[in-house]
This record gives structure tokens, C-alpha cells and sequence, in this order.
């Protein structure tokens, strides 16, 4: 069985996991500040392809 990490840094996921929705996608980080990452980088990616 593999082990859930962060979407953001690979770090294992525990019980404190945060579900972020990014791009219309359920994705898990370890902490605010992950997600908070993965929301500024997909939002700097879809402001490049528009």
C-alpha cells in the first residue's frame, strides 16, 4: 500500500491533512502554507495560458 503525501512537498500526509480544490480537482497538502503554494502556483499558471 503506498503511503498519501503532499501534493506541494511530499511530505506523508496524517490525519491533519488539508483538502484544497485546485483546478476543479480535490488535492490533499500537509499544512496552510502548502496549500496556500499550490493555489499561487495554479493561479500563475492559468494567468500565463490566458
Amino acid at each position: 500500500m503506498s503511503e498519501k503525501t503532499c501534493a506541494a512537498c511530499d511530505y506523508p500526509l496524517d490525519a491533519n491533512a488539508i483538502t484544497v480544490r485546485i483546478g476543479g480537482q480535490a488535492v490533499e497538502v500537509c499544512c496552510e502554507d502548502c496549500a496556500v503554494k499550490l493555489r499561487e502556483a495554479h493561479a500563475a499558471a492559468t494567468a500565463q495560458q490566458g
